[in-house]
């Protein structure tokens, strides 16, 4: 009976320490996400930015070379 206890505990032990592995990781992954989406954000901002009006219009394109 003390040696299934024991292993009990031993298992308790490993189930902790994987436990705040994967906390860690997904700590560390949230973060990442949370980074990812503000500089979505700032490429979307800029795209708009872009579609708004700072590029300049067909007319005002000077042709290519080739012709």
């Amino acid at each position: 009976m003390e040696s299934r206890l024991t292993d009990l505990e031993i298992r308790y032990a490993h189930q902790e320490a994987t436990l705040e592995a994967v906390n860690e990781t997904l700590l560390l992954q949230q973060r990442s996400i949370e980074a990812l989406r503000a500089e979505l954000e700032r490429i979307k901002q800029q795209m708009r930015g872009l579609n708004s009006g700072e590029m300049a219009s067909a007319a005002e394109e000077t042709p290519p070379p080739h012709y």
